[in-house]
């Protein structure tokens, strides 16, 4: 009497978890990565509504009401200085662009690059 093997085997479970639970790993390492830029934008973002641009007259003006909200959030990077601050006619445009590292195993590090930019009009 032959009898029929059903399911999967331990390798074949192997096979199909560890892709999973190296995807979930690194969705976990990264998890702190895209934290921090969720509060380097929701800081932009309260810089936008907080300052129009006939109050913001100066660049350092700018530069103050920001180093307040990065403080207030926690951020230590980027830092004040890897903003750029400029005018462009009646507008003001802040701008960061920056790369964060993850590490993923031993040498192996996740790269994420982010470029956001906020206009105060």
């Amino acid at each position: 009497m032959h009898s029929k093997q059903r399911g999967v085997t331990f390798i074949g479970w192997l096979v199909l978890l560890i892709p999973i639970a190296i995807l979930f790993y690194a969705g976990i390492r990264l998890a702190p990565v895209y934290l921090n830029y969720m509060k380097i934008t929701r800081s932009m973002g309260q810089l936008v509504t907080e300052l129009h641009a006939d109050e913001a007259q100066s660049a350092g003006t700018i530069r103050v009401a920001l180093g307040k909200h990065l403080d207030i959030e926690s951020v230590d990077y980027p830092e004040l200085k890897d903003f750029q601050i400029r005018r462009d006619g009646a507008v003001w445009i802040v701008e960061v662009q920056y790369d964060d590292t993850a590490p993923l195993f031993s040498n192996l590090s996740l790269v994420v690059n982010f470029d956001k930019t906020v206009e105060i009009r």
